[in-house]
């Protein structure tokens, strides 16, 4: 705990005597070190031990918010059942009942289909550049591209769509554009599991841009913490996910000890 800034400990000191507890974490950049092959992202083992340590806390409710497809997140974090998880940036949820689904209508349907025709010949047309499936739309990844064939990636595919689909939801994240037929983002989904797990307080980290609506969904009590760098609402930074692990733990500990009023 040495490490992390006073102020922030404090913070969290004050969290952890919270009577309801929701601990909101993105995966990617904030749990898990980025990595060039996504399948291949796992969360560090202290973050992992400190996640654990909460689940099995009472009054403590934990919930990953990614921008992945649900079943992605569901292989990479490889967590207990009981934990809360929101997939795609919110359109995909998992709460205690197993069986939630996204269901796309019929005009959906017909734009997911046209977005796979046009993003995959912009991924079929730039070295390095590939497309991810997901429920309610695409990824165009371009973390091992060059930097020159990046942003003609972007460019094109924002061109694109944009003459085809009306409406569409863009996100734009690190090395990643995020294409949806349906709008949702992760303050939304946070005020969902805010309500739906009646907590009395909220903490909540994460890394990317998508993250910021999160964080400005926070209210005064709530805490949170920015994984790496870049502009952020968050209250509290942290240089990447090593030192997410060391927040992750001291939470866990100051919530385990007396300071926890039950």
């Amino acid at each position: 705990m040495a490490q992390l800034p006073s102020a922030l400990l404090g913070a969290l000191r004050e969290l952890a005597r919270t009577r309801r507890l929701l601990v909101a974490l993105d995966f990617d950049g904030t749990l898990a070190p980025e990595v060039d092959s996504p399948e291949q992202a796992r969360a560090l083992p202290e973050s992992r031990d400190a996640v654990l340590r909460l689940l099995k806390m009472p009054s403590t409710r934990v919930a990953l918010i990614s921008g992945r497809a649900l079943r992605s997140l569901i292989e990479v974090a490889d967590l207990p059942d009981d934990t809360l998880l929101v997939g795609s940036h919110g359109i995909e949820i998992r709460l205690d009942d197993p069986e939630d689904r996204v269901s796309l209508n019929t005009m959906e349907l017909e734009q997911v289909d046209v977005l796979h025709e046009v993003l995959g010949e912009v991924a079929d047309s730039i070295d390095q550049v590939w497309l991810e499936v997901k429920p309610a739309g695409f990824a165009l990844h371009t973390r091992l591209a060059t930097e020159h064939n990046s942003r003609v990636a972007h460019l094109v595919a924002k061109s694109e769509t944009n003459a085809e689909i009306e409406g569409l939801t863009v996100r734009e994240g690190k090395n990643v554009l995020e294409f949806s037929v349906r709008s949702t983002t992760k303050g939304e989904a946070l005020e969902h599991l805010r309500r739906y797990t009646a907590a009395d307080a909220v903490f909540y980290a994460g890394d990317d841009v998508t993250d910021e609506d999160a964080f400005a969904a926070l209210l005064p009590h709530d805490v949170g913490v920015k994984s790496g760098d870049g502009p952020t609402e968050a209250g509290f930074r942290v240089a990447g996910p090593q030192e997410i692990a060391a927040v992750l733990t001291a939470l866990a500990t100051f919530r385990e000890g007396d300071v926890h009023e039950q």
